[in-house]
């Protein structure tokens, strides 16, 4: 697998070094992130993930050291060292270096991490419910794309993976559906789409928000509302948004096996549409 690694101005292969154990993103997991994608020679919506990233970072304390432009810019070039036709993850880094507990904003620090990672096919993967569940906004910075976040995540995703299943179904803290373990969740019941309302509880994601858009104006119904665990096991699709692998059907809940259906390929052949034109 190549990778590529943009920090201090410089483009370096694998795996650098970049923190140390002083560093307080070592010690105080203040590290946020976003991943975009680059497939087929399109990058849909990169400046949105690299505009979300300041986002990220402004809510987690510290102060940007570049501009989202910026980043799109050591992106794009970084994208051109790939072979054409290359499936590419891009992933923008900031952190601050120091800071005793709460991190110092003015010592923010930034790379962007570049690899080969192939589209999943859109064959369908199984989920079942999780025992764990997403925190309140009380209690974490749910709005912010941050690594702290991700532990809870890997949690459900072991458990769903020792239980035989792929992914999970993970709740907020008021024991509605939030979305999966890795990206956001979607429902089809008589021919509208449903998808948990953003809530504050979970990353309300971009290939969310451009799907949304795209059914809408393909005059299909988009409702963003309470999802209950039963709403999922009665609908009749259910499908997942997200950044590694943008539109990809669910073929199993539980014991109950489904098939990809309209809305859900109307959805994918949209975003592909889109993200080509």
């Amino acid at each position: 697998m190549k990778v590529l690694t943009y920090v201090d101005g410089d483009w370096l292969e694998g795996n650098p070094p970049i923190m140390g154990p002083m560093t307080h993103a070592t010690w105080m997991a203040s590290v946020v992130f976003d991943g975009a994608r680059h497939f087929e020679g399109v990058s849909p919506d990169l400046d949105l993930h690299c505009a979300r990233l300041l986002d990220s970072a402004t809510m987690s304390g510290f102060k940007p050291c570049l501009q989202a432009g910026e980043i799109q810019e050591i992106a794009q070039d970084g994208i051109a060292r790939f072979p054409k036709g290359a499936d590419l993850y891009v992933r923008p880094m900031m952190w601050p270096e120091s800071g005793f507990v709460a991190p110092d904003p003015d010592s923010t620090r930034f790379c962007l991490t570049i690899h080969d990672q192939p589209l999943p096919a859109p064959d369908g993967f199984s989920v079942c419910l999780s025992s764990f569940q997403r925190p309140l906004p009380s209690m974490a910075p749910t709005l912010s794309k941050a690594a702290c976040l991700y532990p809870n995540s890997a949690r459900a995703l072991v458990e769903a993976q020792q239980k035989g299943f792929q992914n999970a179904v993970v709740l907020d803290g008021l024991g509605n559906v939030a979305e999966l373990a890795t990206a956001n969740i979607w429902i089809a019941k008589d021919g509208a789409a449903h998808t948990p309302i953003a809530n504050g509880t979970f990353l309300s994601g971009i290939t969310r928000a451009r799907v949304i858009d795209l059914l809408g104006g393909a005059g299909i119904k988009v409702h963003e509302r309470v999802l209950t665990w039963q709403d999922i096991l009665d609908a009749d699709e259910v499908f997942s948004t997200g950044n590694l692998g943008k539109v990809l059907p669910i073929t199993r809940v539980e014991k109950r096996s489904l098939q990809p259906g309209p809305v859900f390929t109307k959805a994918r052949e949209l975003y592909w549409d889109w993200a080509h034109r």
